[in-house]
């Protein structure tokens, strides 16, 4: 299913409007911004294609090898679980002590090759931390998060599926520049949203725009939400 919203933020007063991940139980997959984590009721779970590109960055920027070992790591993970058949829906036990010993390993490197900055009694605050140090305590703070997908298949490796529902609307944005009216916008969303649920129900979308014009319009079954 895909929902757009429009409002006039972006943070916690449009999630709230959205009126979604307040009622959502399942698992949120996204990107550790924080705003997501005020919602309790939901699980969540880390986008591992935000973790690939910070770890390529950190790779070549700072001439690390623990990131380039944690992207590795991580896409051995990821080809462990697609390679993994049906039924099953996690990784079998032997594999998922094995993983997560490997992923420790990498984690204290990258935590050894990055010592937290001594604070300085002069400032105020806590001390700047580059970019590798804030990336390693993340994976270490965060591994159930980072490796939710290899324990319940359910949860995907990445929020690629949201990256690739919103392109559409930046693509608008880019070409356009936006909307004239606020109403305009909104039935925007609501197209763009049908469309795209249409799309991920394998629907022909020529033959759901016909139904949404005669009236019946194309409604996913109950077990889809």
């Amino acid at each position: 299913l895909t929902h757009y919203e429009v409002h006039a933020k972006r943070g916690q007063e449009a999630m709230e409007a959205a009126g979604i991940l307040g009622v959502f139980r399942g698992t949120a997959v996204h990107d550790h911004w924080t705003p997501y984590f005020r919602y309790t009721g939901c699980a969540h779970a880390l986008c591992n294609a935000h973790h690939l590109r910070e770890l390529q960055c950190i790779h070549k920027q700072y001439q690390q090898p623990w990131a380039n070992d944690m992207a590795e790591l991580l896409c051995e993970i990821k080809a462990a679980v697609d390679k993994t058949p049906a039924p099953a829906v996690s990784l079998a036990p032997s594999q998922l002590a094995a993983f997560a010993q490997r992923y420790d390993e990498v984690v204290k490197a990258g935590m050894a090759a990055n010592p937290r900055p001594v604070p300085q009694v002069a400032k105020r605050g806590r001390p700047k931390q580059p970019p590798p140090l804030n990336l390693a305590m993340r994976l270490h703070n965060c591994k159930a998060l980072v490796l939710a997908f290899m324990y319940d298949f359910r949860v995907p490796f990445d929020n690629n599926q949201g990256e690739r529902d919103i392109r559409m609307v930046k693509v608008k944005q880019k070409v356009s520049g936006g909307f004239r009216t606020l109403e305009g916008a909104k039935r925007f969303g609501r197209i763009r949203g049908y469309l795209s649920t249409v799309r991920k129900q394998a629907k022909n979308v020529c033959e759901a725009i016909r139904a949404a014009f005669d009236g019946t319009p194309f409604m996913p079954s109950p077990e889809t939400h």
